[in-house]
């Protein structure tokens, strides 16, 4: 393309997964994390998560509001590391997890973000139509409360058998899913990831015509999940290049070419479009983030105009 991405899509970064260290909304140093993602105008969003200090989050959110970037949050790691699930079939459980998605749209909003997003959790096979209807009473209460705000909830579509064993899920199931919650709130819905679409033994083709009503938000990354001894195996959002990865530059263009041919290139309202990579053991954050920007523009350049 001879136009920059920049006029289609408001490119992010995750930073809780390219940073992990904040992912439990504990590391004293996520304001400096979050200066150095703001200091880069490569990026023109980002997504935080929880940030449990009330003093470091004020800081934090004063430092988003200079910024003048997109500010995404994902409510994710309150449900992964915690184990709570949204879909729990009980009903004191899913309460539970309920109240503590309530809780991230008041961060959300603090941090000056204009919605969350949040997954799925397990399921069982016996269980799964009672799984479904315990979602659809989370999230409908949930885009009830986030209404009141102004704010927008959004699902992430995950593997149901792999890594996370969501129960959103395969796309067929979250376009049933996010049908039955649009017809009540017009506040919602689908986050898609370039990473999770080989979990799901799909294409971005199918994935993003199946869902093409719904989506509203883009993750690209890599994943390990073709065999089942390879290091790093399942649901850990690999640098490009990862031994044994399934998406690489070419993977990354096809995305971006079905984007494009399905009408999401909005120059008048760009969507959020965002790596969601992690450093494997020791690698080096910064240099994980760089990877990606070079895949990134160079799927771009070869993307037809």
């Amino acid at each position: 393309m001879k136009e920059s991405i920049h006029k289609y899509f408001k490119v992010g970064l995750v930073s809780f997964m390219a940073y992990p260290s904040t992912i439990r909304g504990e590391d004293p140093n996520v304001v400096e994390i979050i200066r150095k993602i703001a200091c880069d105008d490569y990026f023109d969003a980002i997504e935080v998560n929880w940030i449990k200090d009330k003093k470091i989050r004020s800081e934090a959110a004063g430092l988003l509001e200079t910024s003048h970037l997109t500010v995404c949050y994902g409510a994710q790691p309150h449900l992964l590391t915690t184990g709570l699930n949204a879909n729990h079939i009980d009903e004191g459980q899913r309460q539970q997890a309920e109240l503590t998605l309530m809780g991230a749209i008041d961060e959300a909003e603090e941090l000056g973000s204009q919605g969350i997003a949040f997954l799925s959790g397990k399921w069982e096979e016996a269980t799964k139509e009672l799984a479904y209807q315990q979602l659809l009473t989370t999230t409908c209460n949930l885009c009830e409360y986030a209404k009141t705000k102004n704010m927008m909830v959004e699902l992430e579509v995950f593997d149901y058998d792999i890594a996370k064993a969501s129960l959103i899920g395969p796309a067929p199931l979250a376009a049933r899913f996010a049908a039955d919650v649009r017809e009540r709130f017009n506040n919602f819905g689908l986050m898609i990831d370039l990473s999770h679409i080989p979990m799901t033994y799909e294409t971005p083709e199918f994935v993003v015509r199946t869902l093409r009503p719904y989506i509203t938000h883009f993750h690209v990354g890599n994943t390990v999940c073709t065999n089942t001894s390879d290091e790093g195996y399942g649901d850990e959002h690999q640098r490009f290049g990862f031994p044994g990865g399934s998406n690489d530059t070419n993977e990354v263009l096809e995305y971006l070419r079905v984007l494009k041919n399905e009408g999401f290139f909005k120059s008048e309202d760009p969507y959020v479009f965002s790596f969601e990579v992690k450093p494997w053991k020791d690698e080096d954050p910064d240099i994980v983030v760089a990877n990606a920007k070079r895949v990134l523009n160079r799927a771009w350049a070869l993307l037809e105009d």
